[in-house]
């Protein structure tokens, strides 16, 4: 049980949380912040809060009806000053570089009391480069300097990316060919892991950081285990109830299917090194992910949700 379930004791707050949530991006690092966000707006619902969500246009369907949609989006938030009115808390997702200060400017402006960003593992790579090439980095240390109590939450790939078509490439097309002819094709087939998160969970994380002070001023790295290619693979299989056939393609064939579907040449490189690295220091990379404190596990006060959980939800994505 979530720890931000229905309670009616829970009074509602005079507050409102700002939610931004932009189109599906490919790009290193992007999360599905259409997918993440509906979890996290019901959640807040669920405790009683006020959920206002600004939204650009193909992403201002499918919200609970309580749920204040305002059209716009957070990569020009002046065009959309009055989405901040009355907001106390904001989850900043899909921000760039470019424009993260007017947003911030506004939320401050408002008297907002907390930003929590949905952040990426780039800045751990971004600092070592001159500060003109930052991206994730450069809206971090906005976020800091910006006078209001934050939190980063650096994701590791979210499971229901596939559905919103956003970062990570591998198991991108998934859908499209295990429907079509009941086959995956992708390298590192064999040795391939790539870590993900499911969305409820992630976004359980995010209203614990919104809702309490227990992660003010930290970077929470939100984080769930290395899966297996083969594991997936055959979590959709059992729950297809038939076999699935595979192919294992060199890197280069992978690429250049990906490429071929859209994704940009940055993404795919970092997906396909993924792939072979945490595949090659799996019990390394496993540890890592036990020793990150607080676990998502302490922050959600339950058991993570699996791959096959996802499946199982998503079933007919496949069908």
């Amino acid at each position: 049980m979530d720890r931000f379930e229905q309670n009616d004791k829970t009074p509602v707050t005079e507050g409102i949380c700002l939610l931004t949530v932009v189109s599906p991006r490919r790009d290193e690092g992007n999360s599905p912040t259409g997918t993440v966000g509906r979890c996290l707006a019901r959640q807040l619902l669920a405790v009683g809060r006020h959920v206002r969500v600004m939204a650009e246009p193909d992403q201002c369907g499918g919200w609970p009806d309580t749920v204040d949609v305002v059209q716009g989006s957070i990569t020009r938030p002046v065009e959309c000053a009055r989405a901040f009115d009355g907001v106390e808390a904001v989850f900043l997702a899909g921000a760039h570089p470019s424009t993260v200060q007017d947003a911030l400017t506004l939320a401050r402006n408002a008297s907002a009391r907390k930003v929590v960003l949905l952040s990426s593992h780039g800045p751990e790579y971004e600092e070592v480069n001159p500060p003109e090439t930052w991206f994730w980095l450069a809206i971090e240390k906005a976020v800091e300097n910006s006078g209001i109590a934050w939190t980063h939450i650096r994701p590791s790939a979210v499971m229901g990316a596939v559905i919103e078509s956003t970062y990570p490439a591998t198991g991108s097309d998934w859908p499209d060919t295990v429907r079509a002819d009941g086959v995956v094709r992708e390298a590192f087939l064999n040795q391939g892991h790539y870590p993900f998160i499911h969305e409820q969970d992630l976004a359980a994380v995010v209203a614990a950081a919104l809702i309490s002070d227990d992660h003010t001023g930290t970077i929470v790295e939100a984080v769930g285990p290395p899966l297996s290619t083969r594991s997936r693979i055959r979590s959709i299989a059992t729950a297809l109830g038939r076999d699935i056939d595979t192919v294992d393609l060199a890197a280069d064939e992978s690429r250049a299917i990906w490429r071929r579907r859209g994704w940009p040449d940055g993404a795919i490189d970092v997906t396909l090194y993924a792939l072979e690295e945490y595949g090659a220091r799996f019990d390394e990379l496993v540890q890592w992910t036990l020793d990150q404190r607080p676990s998502v596990q302490d922050i959600i006060g339950r058991p993570l949700r699996t791959y096959h959980d996802w499946v199982s939800e998503n079933i007919d994505s496949f069908r």
